[in-house]
């Protein structure tokens, strides 16, 4: 028996869901396919539940630091780590609820849990049960790669999802990985009291940014204790006495690290090696990322693919903007395209660094002549007043056009204030536009405007 709807979403993480109110406000059926949990990589391993670990995270650090600002606390700082687990899972818990609420409710959508494969262009199997439909959306998210390294199946590891079980803190976590999701596990793990080690095989953390940025990074990571080793390449793994021995070729240090847990953090896969994308003809690359043009849209008529699968963005707030991006062209009679978006992001280390557009050197090497406004966190009356002073803003202008190309705010509230520069950006407004705006004393966003004008 096969069943027809008007459309099928496949995986009901960021975008699935809120494209199927939108399908069936529009009067159409709607079948949400979803194998595992509602909400997908964010509600379930990603921003939620680790913001909330980050925020744990946090208040421990602010106790341990209580002297500083004139609070007397009696006794060292204890981490309750069941308790910490059980809040992330809760966060986490009710958004899946919530989810389940909304999509339950919504008129002429019908939620299928199984694993989807595709048996045609525009028909799916889902554990049996032939599902049809003239227009098909993938968001099918990603999961964590495990890397094929000497020994790595021979030892037990850790991913950012199952990094979220413990119940314990580990007493020595070693990370792999020097990028975004590594280095917030290592501080976050760090300030509940494990010692950690950070392996990254390129010269610098976190490399698609400005050195400047990366050396900063570094060096509030060591100021907290923990140990990073750049340059690090020929990884093996072998278990140990006091764990696992990861041995490691670097340039300068010890020739391996044995840690109590280990973290996998290299990278992310799509989910689509069990879609049956062949069976579609839908196209993907060579890692596993389906092909999609500016709006969305595959090799096959019919076929959509939005969020992390698609390879044009891994963050949960494209994955959204891929959502409104197909909903304005089916719906709206808007263009919307994904080349229209400015790239923008943050790494939730604290202070956290808030990006947006190219840095500095990504301008240079495209051919801007550019213009660069700098000044420390120190230079930042709401940062000295908070006694977080660690880091800077930058902020990079085209010399000729006057529009900004960039930003980054490595500082406390870094992740907010950006959201001033992304902003004009997107109106395609000269710099002098945020430059003469009159910002709110004290907060960080105010010295935006000053740093515009100090640009050398």
């Amino acid at each position: 028996m096969t069943r027809a709807f008007d459309a099928i979403v496949v995986g009901a993480g960021q975008a699935g869901p809120a494209l199927a109110g939108r399908l069936t406000a529009a009067g159409q059926s709607v079948a949400v396919i979803e194998r595992k949990h509602l909400g997908g990589t964010c509600v379930n391993t990603g921003c939620m539940p680790t913001k909330a670990l980050v925020a744990s995270a946090k208040a421990a650090q602010v106790a341990r630091r209580a002297a500083d600002y004139g609070v007397v606390l009696t006794g060292p700082v204890g981490i309750d780590m069941p308790k910490v687990r059980a809040r992330a899972h809760k966060v986490t818990m009710d958004a899946r609820r919530g989810l389940e609420a909304w999509i339950g409710g919504m008129k002429g959508c019908e939620l299928i849990r199984g694993q989807a494969r595709f048996t045609g262009p525009h028909e799916l199997d889902v554990d049996g049960e032939r599902l049809t439909a003239p227009r098909i959306f993938l968001n099918v998210g990603g999961r964590a790669v495990i890397p094929d390294m000497p020994g790595v199946h021979d030892v037990p590891t850790l991913n950012n999802t199952s990094i979220l079980e413990l119940e314990a803190v580990p007493r020595h976590l070693v990370v792999v990985g020097g990028s975004y999701i590594g280095l917030e596990f290592a501080q976050m793990y760090r300030r509940f009291g494990a010692e950690v080690t950070v392996l990254e095989k390129g010269p610098r953390l976190i490399g698609r940014e400005d050195p400047e940025v990366s050396d900063a990074v570094r060096e509030i990571l060591e100021g907290e204790g923990i140990a990073v080793r750049t340059n690090a390449a020929c990884f093996r793994f072998a278990a140990h006495a006091d764990g696992v021995e990861v041995g490691v070729d670097c340039t300068a240090g010890a020739p391996s690290v044995v840690g109590s847990h280990i973290l996998l953090a290299v990278g992310r896969r799509p989910n689509t090696d069990d879609l049956g994308l062949d069976a579609a003809g839908v196209a993907a690359d060579a890692r596993g990322f389906i092909q999609v043009d500016d709006q969305l849209r595959t090799n096959v008529e019919g076929i959509w693919a939005l969020g992390d699968c698609n390879g044009r963005g891994a963050f949960t707030h494209t994955s959204w903007n891929d959502y409104e991006i197909v909903a304005a062209n089916l719906l709206d009679n808007d263009p919307r395209r994904v080349s229209d978006r400015i790239e923008t992001y943050a790494l939730f280390v604290d202070p956290p660094l808030g990006r947006c557009g190219l840095t500095e050197t990504a301008a240079r090497a495209a051919g801007h002549q550019v213009r660069v406004g700098r000044r420390p966190m120190t230079r930042v009356g709401r940062a000295v007043e908070k006694g977080e002073t660690h880091g800077f803003m930058k902020v990079v202008v085209d010399a000729k056009t006057d529009r900004i190309l960039g930003a980054a705010i490595l500082g406390v509230e870094g992740d907010e204030a950006i959201h001033a520069i992304l902003d004009v950006m997107s109106a395609k407004q000269p710099y002098t536009t945020l430059q003469r705006t009159v910002h709110i004393h004290p907060t960080v966003s105010e010295l935006i405007p000053t740093v515009l004008g100090e640009l050398a």
